[in-house]
């Protein structure tokens, strides 16, 4: 089958031909990520950009119009994949850092002694996460790699790393009740970083 033909890739998509679905991928994906990179300038963010514009091209494959190029529509759809992430970003620094500034005053106002049991409290959760709730929190919030890396490395999907990470949080706020909101300060702000000892 020609999937150099727009019609018929079109149309292979839309009928949820995997082969099709290669082809997209092999063809666009290297050019889409260096148009993404000049969007961003950051190469975790543009691969995140792009591996959602496949995502969501392929969840949503029986809306795509045959009538259309599907190389516009790929551009078009990194370019709102782009604004979107940088309006959610642009939010959440704006939340992170009236967090950050609320909690340093209580870290300033804590010793040092009681940051340090805190820390072993906190360490000891993580390390009574369930094994892969673990693994992944470790790796997105120790090692600091990317949502789509954490898939890639454990060979599971980009879903279950979201759920295993949010699984993490939620047995994490139910075990440290309102030590929580220092947790995450203290994980991930704090100069100590105890927690790269795990």
């Amino acid at each position: 089958m020609d999937f150099d033909d727009n019609v018929i890739l079109m149309e292979s998509l839309k009928n949820g031909d995997e082969k099709a679905y290669k082809f997209l991928l092999n063809k666009f994906h290297r050019k889409l990520n260096a148009y993404a990179l000049t969007l961003v300038n950051d190469h975790s963010m543009a691969q995140d950009i792009v591996q959602n514009v496949f995502l969501k091209t392929w969840k949503n494959r029986n809306k795509l119009n045959p009538e259309f190029s599907i190389q516009s529509f790929l551009y078009k759809s990194v370019y709102n994949e782009f604004i979107n992430t940088y309006q959610q970003n642009k939010a959440m620094m704006l939340l992170q850092q009236k967090y950050v500034d609320s909690l340093q005053q209580v870290v300033e106002t804590t010793d040092e002694s009681s940051i340090e049991r805190m820390l072993a409290i906190i360490n000891k959760e993580i390390q009574n996460l369930p094994p892969k709730c673990q693994k992944v929190f470790i790796l997105s919030k120790k090692e600091g790699l990317t949502n789509i890396e954490i898939a890639e490395h454990l060979e599971i999907s980009i879903k279950t790393v979201e759920a295993q990470i949010s699984k993490a949080f939620k047995i994490l706020k139910e075990k440290l009740k309102d030590n929580y909101n220092m947790m995450l300060f203290l994980l991930f702000h704090s100069p100590q970083k105890e927690y790269s000892k795990l």
